[in-house]
């Protein structure tokens, strides 16, 4: 990470998951990163997407660590509850749409809350967030996945919203939806076929790509190329 000042802190959230290790990984071996700190519901302290007061606890437990140059959201969730993104209208579930959007906009907005704080002043700093192509509005060409899409969309205004109001106080931060491409996880399991990345590749490119990206006080969509995607 070229952009970053030398010496720079990360923060992974959601590490645990296979794009969130492998980006864990990378960082872990840039010498120009003096330390990466990787949470998850598995770590100590731990979160839970679904509870605000865990992410607050995380949050304080970090900051005599900070502040933090890269903060990189990996969370998400495609299924839920054993159940897969619906295709058809006649298969949307009240309660299922409701935990889509707890788990890949609510959550991450409060995250967002808690941890943009965080944040290193009066340098270079980027907040990334794992999204997906599938919450471009104006790319869906192919419909379906009513949920996930609807979350992620929602995901992508939040991201823009707060871009807006960090750069007021950190007019060099870049805030960052990403699309990592279809990589081999657990999450994406049931979806992919064998052409799909290795986590490792994925997460090299969306970390190419954040170091290309520009301060403007805007978000930006990017995939793990570094192709601006619409939103």
């Amino acid at each position: 990470m070229e952009s970053l000042p030398q010496g720079y802190r990360a923060l992974v959230l959601g590490a645990s998951g296979a794009i969130g290790e492998a980006l864990v990984n990378q960082l872990g071996a840039d010498p120009r990163c003096q330390q990466v700190h990787a949470l998850s519901r598995q770590s100590d302290p731990a979160f839970d997407l679904l509870h605000e007061q865990s992410m607050a606890v995380c949050a304080a437990a970090l900051a005599h660590l900070g502040p933090f140059h890269l903060v990189i959201d990996a969370t998400g969730a495609l299924m839920i509850d054993g159940r897969g993104p619906e295709k058809r209208l006649d298969e949307l579930n009240a309660d299922h749409l409701l935990r889509a959007m707890q788990l890949n906009a609510v959550g991450p907005a409060l995250l967002l809350k808690h941890f943009s704080p965080l944040l290193a002043s009066g340098e270079r700093v980027i907040w990334a967030k794992l999204s997906a192509r599938v919450g471009s509005i104006e790319d869906n060409r192919k419909g379906g996945w009513y949920g996930y899409r609807a979350a992620k969309a929602a995901l992508n205004m939040l991201l823009q919203t707060a871009a807006i109001e960090i750069s007021r106080r950190r007019p060099l931060a870049v805030v960052a939806a990403l699309q990592p491409g279809t990589v081999r996880s657990t999450l994406s399991q049931p979806f992919v076929g064998d052409d799909a990345l290795a986590p490792q590749i994925s997460a090299q490119g969306l970390l190419q790509a954040l170091d290309a990206a520009p301060a403007t006080g805007r978000a930006v969509f990017l995939d793990h190329k570094g192709q601006c995607i619409p939103w």
